[in-house]
C-alpha cells in the first residue's frame, strides 16, 4: 500500500489568507499545506479521502490519471468543496466514480451537487454511484477500509483503518470502543 499525503493543513489552508504570523509568511515549503486529504494506492487501485477545495491542484500536482473511489470523512467545505472536479476522472476513465459517504454526507452532497442528481442530465455534470457508508468493515474497490468514527466538535467524522494505516482528521473525541480499532497500529498519523 502507499499512502501519498495531499493536505496537511487547515480547513483555510496554510498560508491562510490575510494572517500576519511568521508561518503564513515564511519561505520554508513544508509551512505551504493544503488541506487535508489523502490518496491511497493498493492492489493496483487509486482512492481518495476527500475532495476539498484543493483537490484539482491535488491531482495535477501528483499526476493522477486515474481515481477508482472518493471516500468522505464528513460533510464540511473543506473536504468536499473540490467534488465537481471528479468529472474530468469521468472523461478520461469513461465511467462513473464510486464515491462512499455516510448517510448524513450524502444528504449535504445532494444539497450542494443538486445537479448531479437532477432528471436532466447536463452534459459534463460529475457521473457517480453513490454507496452508503456504514461504521462497519467495507470493501472499497477491494481495499478494506474499517470506518472508525470520531467527533469533531459535536459532529460525528469518519477517521479510517486501511490495513496497518490509521487516518483521521478534526478529531478532538475518539470513544475507547472506537480506539479499540487502532490499537494495534503500527503506524500513526
Amino acid at each position: 500500500m502507499q499512502i501519498t499525503f495531499l493536505g496537511t493543513g487547515t480547513s483555510q489552508g496554510i498560508p491562510i489568507i490575510a494572517c500576519p504570523c511568521i508561518v503564513c509568511h515564511s519561505k520554508d515549503l513544508k509551512d505551504k499545506r493544503l488541506r487535508s486529504s489523502v490518496l491511497v494506492e493498493e492492489n493496483g487501485k487509486t482512492i481518495v479521502i476527500d475532495t476539498g477545495p484543493d483537490f484539482r491542484q491535488q491531482m495535477l500536482r501528483e499526476d493522477i490519471k486515474v481515481l477508482d473511489a472518493v471516500v468522505f470523512t464528513h460533510e464540511h467545505k473543506d473536504h468536499t468543496a473540490g467534488f465537481d472536479d471528479i468529472r474530468a476522472f469521468n472523461f478520461i476513465n469513461k465511467r462513473k466514480m464510486e464515491v462512499y459517504a455516510s448517510a448524513r454526507v450524502q444528504e449535504a452532497i445532494r444539497r450542494e451537487y443538486p445537479y448531479i442528481f437532477s432528471d436532466f442530465k447536463y452534459p459534463g455534470i460529475p457521473e457517480i454511484n453513490l454507496h452508503l457508508l456504514e461504521n462497519k468493515l467495507t470493501s472499497i474497490e477491494g481495499v478494506d477500509f474499517l470506518p472508525i468514527e470520531v467527533m469533531h466538535h459535536k459532529l460525528p467524522v469518519f477517521g479510517f483503518r486501511i490495513g496497518g494505516f490509521t487516518y483521521i482528521t478534526d478529531a478532538n473525541y475518539i470513544s475507547d470502543e472506537e480506539k479499540k480499532k487502532i490499537k494495534i497500529q503500527k503506524y500513526w498519523f
